[in-house]
């Protein structure tokens, strides 16, 4: 059975070109061509001999994602389905604005934390994403927005399916090469990890020293309503945590920011408010506010525009940083929490 080349290191690549008799800095050059050029195919990497590109052709696969199916919204944002090489699918998003080009990558096929507000969360989880199909989205979404807006990605998002920390080796190993000299060189501080709160592994972020942004999707101020819609919240509780992004913030010196919809009645009053002021005064954090994009498997609604001005007031008024994230493409179900493979 042929190995997937994206999965193996530079030395094991090294090592194999040795016992194949071949030049060993030939597996750097292909290093380069997977991971700085981004090709798909052995006969792309044109300064390999023939002969070597069929003998590498008989050894080894590239398993890159495809776009299976592209919708544009009325507001310019750009939402793909991606065929993987086992014929499972994943979405990412384009969002476009007039201060930055963002790309939503997702990081498994479904998602097993069953967040009651998420249409991902209503899939089964069907397996993890390898590295090199993270990296792909990243490569693809970025050609999209050279061709429809003229200008390269600004940010990246780990916010589309899946809980990126419940794949993290994959997950690390793609920001490397999308952040490395050896591969994409775009800058640590462009990347934003979201995750639901799983709190060994934001431990583990700090002990790995990372680079990029981390957001937490907080969307309650207290255990008992995060229980209610966010399950690992009964073995990630608020206090662990919280103890968890202190680690984070005193390891690293990143501040992380809390991602927060409002849903009404639920989670949008001055009560609620209160508490995530005490909450944010802990962490340090900044929030981002968000609009709650409705989805058929759900029954809640967004909370009007008085009631989100006035708990965003409360916030500022008390010393919380509070932004108000506008959702984009929810007429092509391309908007937060939307992504379902539809």
């Amino acid at each position: 059975m042929k190995k997937d080349i994206r999965k193996i290191s530079l030395e094991e690549l090294t090592d194999w070109f040795q016992s194949a008799g071949e030049k060993t800095f030939r597996a750097k050059q292909i290093h380069e061509w997977l991971w700085k050029k981004s090709a798909t195919d052995f006969s792309a990497m044109t300064n390999l001999s023939k002969a070597l590109r069929e003998k590498m052709a008989e050894h080894f696969v590239i398993n890159p994602i495809a776009e299976d199916l592209t919708q544009k919204s009325s507001d310019g944002t750009i939402k793909s389905r991606f065929k993987l090489h086992d014929n499972h699918f994943i979405e990412g998003v384009l969002i476009p604005t007039d201060s930055r080009v963002t790309a939503c990558v997702s990081s498994q096929v479904g998602c097993s934390l069953s967040c009651k507000f998420c249409a991902t969360g209503f899939m089964d989880r069907k397996r993890n994403l390898d590295a090199g199909e993270i990296y792909d989205q990243v490569v693809m979404i970025n050609k999209q927005a050279l061709e429809n807006y003229n200008q390269p990605l600004t940010n990246i998002v780990f916010m589309g399916m899946g809980e990126p920390l419940l794949n993290y080796k994959n997950v690390m190993e793609a920001i490397h090469y999308i952040t490395s000299e050896e591969g994409l060189n775009i800058s640590s501080k462009r990347i934003t990890v979201s995750t639901a709160g799983i709190a060994k592994m934001i431990k583990r972020l700090a002990d790995d020293d990372v680079k990029f942004n981390l957001a937490i999707s907080l969307h309650a101020p207290n255990d008992e309503k995060r229980n209610e819609i966010m399950p690992i919240n009964e073995e990630n509780n608020l206090e662990v945590l919280m103890d968890s992004i202190q680690y984070f913030k005193n390891m690293t010196g990143n501040k992380v920011t809390f991602e927060y919809i409002l849903f009404d009645h639920f989670n949008d009053s001055i009560k609620e408010a209160n508490e995530l002021i005490a909450l944010s005064r802990r962490a340090d954090a900044m929030v981002n506010v968000i609009e709650y994009n409705a989805i058929k498997e759900a029954d809640f609604t967004k909370s009007d525009v008085g009631r989100r001005e006035k708990f965003i007031r409360h916030l500022e008024d008390h010393g919380v940083t509070a932004k108000v994230r506008i959702s984009r493409g929810k007429d092509i179900d391309a908007a937060c929490g939307q992504l379902a493979n539809k």
